[in-house]
């Protein structure tokens, strides 16, 4: 009887844990310092690859803000620096002009820091995704590091006359990025009007 009963433990056990396996979105881990094909990226074979498979250049290069946001992001992932495939980490450098703003956004797979170098930022974020429609800000100076969430709508906006910069950080080696506003306000007037209607 006890070995039946270890044996529905076990099954139970391997369960769960191939569950949640199965459940978890994020990045793998990093099975092999060099890939062939992985997340749907080619890799150098591994006697080909080089140092500048793992090199990008330029990322302390501001770039133009002449946008209506006033804001500019140099992404570095797994589209730029093809060997952060299966490391699970990205970047980004942000340049904002003086009342520059990066909208309101989420990252849907990966969650994010960011490090201001110059200038000062108002940063928030909502949790009307999580827990009961809350908005989180503060005023960031330089050398100052945030947080936000994987999935949680948040935002930057430089509120001094001069320009500032920011670096970010996130858990995801291609984060994804859907800015709310175009998501928001790109839909057709007659659908507005009927979900009103709805409630």
């Amino acid at each position: 009887m006890q070995i039946r009963k270890a044996k529905y433990l076990i099954r139970a056990v391997a369960l769960l844990a191939l569950t949640f396996s199965l459940a978890s979105a994020y990045d793998p881990g990093p099975l092999q310092d060099c890939c062939v094909f992985v997340n749907g990226k080619f890799c150098n074979d591994p006697k080909l690859t080089s140092a500048n498979d793992f090199f990008f250049s330029g990322l302390n290069v501001s770039r133009s803000t002449s946008n209506p946001l006033r804001s500019n992001v140099t992404a570095v992932n797994v589209d730029n620096l093809a060997r952060l495939n299966t490391l699970g980490i990205s970047l980004a450098h942000v340049d904002f002009a003086p009342y520059g703003l990066n909208p309101p956004h989420i990252h849907p797979c990966g969650s994010e820091f960011i490090i201001v170098l110059e200038g000062t930022l108002y940063v928030g974020f909502d949790t009307s995704n999580g827990d009961g429609n809350r908005l989180f800000t503060i005023m960031l100076y330089p050398g100052d590091v945030f947080v936000f969430l994987i999935g949680l709508i948040h935002f930057l906006l430089n509120v001094g006359n001069t320009n500032a910069i920011a670096f970010a950080g996130l858990s995801s080696q291609n984060p994804g990025v859907i800015t709310i506003a175009n998501a928001a306000f790109q839909v057709d007037k007659n659908l507005v009007e009927y979900l009103q209607k709805q409630f």
